[in-house]
């Protein structure tokens, strides 16, 4: 009789039992669709409209023949479709076949710029990255007089506009003899920068001083310290500012629009700026600089694509796993 009794209260206590055949439905919290949800994916979704809207529009002009857009500016479609102004950024038309598609005629040797470009880029960011660190790891870890003032004047050097330097590193750049070539367009910013060794400096502070004195203890030197232990732990945020710093230089016009004069030492940027001004007597090539416009911005697309997401779920790290 209690046995019935407990199995009783039990079963009136859990609720009813579900029919045979049927799995009860949880309705959560989460599931709701409450009028704040619905409000922030609206602002969500208007904005990444508003984002990717210019490379879709870049994208329709590209693929539109001069004559259309000139023809239905405001058509939201490509208007006469056609892969002519990639041909001509891509220096596969001939100077008939461009002029007749309303072209300039003038060739734009691309791979020669997108070639310069990654040079300039891969040596600004490789040598900037490693400078930066070793002056990071100096400014955390290092004891030596005059540290912290020395640190407050080099980051006084982050409210030094850009512009008030150009002319300063022209000259030192003119007297070295550097003026038009890829190594002068890459010295002002190939070191380190102000930013750079403040954004490491901080990592190198939270790492516990224990695992440095736990290598200084085994017979490692400051120099494999920085290079065997600290360096490795710092792959994130060297990722991070890695990334940043290649599409800063890769973005770049105004110093190598300074520096350089010739195809050997153009930089893609730059190059988009020349063929913009072979203006035909038709009128500006809209379908071919949007085209060379958007290969341009595919690399620094894959890039961001390729290390956004670890950049984002590993930026919070530890120094002791």
């Amino acid at each position: 009789m209690t046995d019935t009794t407990s199995t009783a209260d039990a079963a009136s206590v859990a609720g009813p039992v579900p029919a045979a055949g049927r799995t009860p439905v949880r309705r959560g919290r989460r599931g709701r669709l409450s009028p704040g949800r619905i409000v922030a994916w609206a602002v969500m979704a208007a904005i990444v409209l508003i984002t990717l809207l210019p490379f879709y529009w870049i994208l329709r002009t590209a693929l539109s023949t001069n004559s259309g857009l000139a023809g239905h500016p405001a058509d939201p479609l490509p208007v006469d479709p056609t892969t002519g102004g990639f041909e001509r950024a891509l220096g596969l038309q001939s100077s008939e076949e461009a002029i007749a598609q309303g072209g300039s005629g003038s060739g734009l040797r691309f791979w020669r710029y997108l070639l310069n470009s990654v040079f300039v880029s891969t040596l600004i960011t490789v040598c900037q990255i490693l400078f930066s660190a070793m002056a990071a790891y100096a400014f955390a870890r290092l004891r030596w007089r005059g540290r912290d003032a020395v640190f407050g004047l080099f980051l006084a050097g982050l409210m030094v506009p850009a512009i008030f330097t150009l002319l300063p590193n022209f000259i030192l750049v003119k007297e070295l003899g550097l003026v038009d070539s890829l190594l002068g367009i890459a010295l002002p910013t190939m070191f380190m920068t102000p930013f750079a060794v403040f954004f490491l400096r901080q990592f190198f502070m939270s790492i516990p001083l224990e695992v440095e004195e736990a290598a200084l203890l085994d017979g490692a030197g400051k120099v494999r310290v920085f290079f065997r232990v600290l360096l490795p732990m710092a792959a994130t945020p060297v990722l991070t500012l890695a990334v940043l710093t290649y599409i800063t230089s890769w973005n770049d016009y105004f110093w190598p629009l300074m520096v350089s004069y010739s195809d050997s030492s153009r930089v893609l940027t730059v190059a988009l700026a020349v063929f913009r001004a072979q203006t035909p007597t038709t009128g500006t090539d809209w379908s071919g600089l949007m085209a060379a416009t958007l290969i341009a911005a595919l690399p620094m697309l894959l890039l961001f694509g390729l290390f956004a997401r670890r950049i984002v779920t590993t930026i919070s790290f530890t120094g002791i796993k």
